[in-house]
């Protein structure tokens, strides 16, 4: 198993498959390349299944076990039943998607292998949903969380960006998770220096402070430091039997948060096929060539290499307690 210099052995990959998607989310940030999607027809630069799969046989050979396929939409790729089928046995493998493609396809990718999936939905009212999305398939979102239960996914977390659009669905969206089992509800912390709009943020400690009051239970886990809130369904009785009644609430919010970058154990791929050390950074993309194991083993051994805490290292706060670029790094490449 690889570990960088701050002892953070790399235990999972993040794999985008395209950066083509059928929505136009007002947050994208595009696994942290910014807003680049291009048409909806498969392009040219995009990793062949061939080149996904011998990536993911070198990161089994360094003992990596888990790898999140995403996008863009990555059920735009008619092979991606393939690929999961081909990732080494050793690896759990799970998904994030917008959901739309899933019926008719679940059952097909559980039996491939898919083990977890994560559904974007952002609202439970179809307008709300269409202005943060700018997509009309709000019906075609629940049906795709309906079809990854019945294949046997469970549970099904959904995910929610909470930014300015989005805040006042939070205890909508915890009700309903609440309510309907085999649902768990995962809170992203909106991030401006991503997407270019900070006057979009909210205050995430307020959201935390909020669900605190909720929860019959709050888990602390160190892996992130995040914190997970057990919250019984209105009409649920009390009960001492594991989750009966009751919907788990979890909040990732890794701005301006040393714990999480301190904790991060993942690499990540572009759908180009170039490995990136770090979600904020885009000056350490590192190219698999033409993807031959050995290119690809000595890439993957760089980019580890030179992976940092993005908050604490490479972003480091100055005397007025404000987060700066790191004079370490400011020569760097772009």
């Amino acid at each position: 198993m690889l570990t960088d210099d701050f002892g953070r052995e790399v235990t999972g990959v993040r794999v985008s498959l395209t950066d083509r998607c059928n929505f136009d989310c007002v947050y994208c940030h595009n696994e942290g390349l910014g807003d680049t999607r291009g048409p909806m027809d498969p392009q040219d630069d995009e990793m062949e299944t061939d080149d996904v799969v011998r990536f993911l046989e070198v990161a089994a050979e360094f003992d990596v076990d888990a790898v999140k396929f995403t996008g863009g939409e990555p059920m735009l790729r008619q092979d991606l039943e393939e690929i999961i089928a081909r990732t080494p046995d050793q690896m759990e493998v799970s998904l994030t998607t917008n959901g739309t493609f899933l019926p008719g396809r679940a059952e097909d990718l559980v039996e491939a292998g898919l083990e977890r999936v994560n559904v974007s939905q952002d609202a439970l009212d179809p307008e709300d949903f269409a202005a943060v999305t700018k997509s009309g398939a709000y019906e075609k979102v629940l049906e795709g969380v309906d079809a990854a239960l019945e294949a046997g996914l469970d549970p099904v977390k959904l995910n929610m960006v909470v930014f300015e659009h989005t805040a006042g669905y939070v205890p909508e969206m915890v009700d309903h998770v609440a309510e309907n089992d085999g649902l768990q509800l995962q809170l992203i912390e909106y991030m401006p220096e991503l997407t270019g709009k900070p006057e979009w943020n909210v205050d995430i400690e307020r959201v935390h402070g909020w669900l605190e009051e909720q929860a019959d239970e709050v888990e602390h886990r160190e892996m992130h430091d995040r914190k997970r809130y057990w919250i019984a369904a209105d009409d649920a009785e009390r009960s001492s039997s594991e989750n009966a009644g009751r919907g788990m609430v979890e909040i990732v919010d890794p701005v301006e948060n040393p714990t999480f970058c301190a904790n991060c154990h993942r690499v990540r791929v572009t759908h180009e096929g170039y490995l990136k050390g770090c979600l904020n950074r885009n000056d350490d993309l590192k190219s698999m060539g033409e993807m031959t194991k050995p290119e690809i083993r000595e890439a993957f051994r760089e980019v580890v290499a030179n992976r940092v805490p993005y908050y604490g290292e490479y972003m480091i706060r100055n005397g007025d307690g404000e987060w700066e670029l790191n004079d370490e790094y400011l020569d760097l490449p772009a």
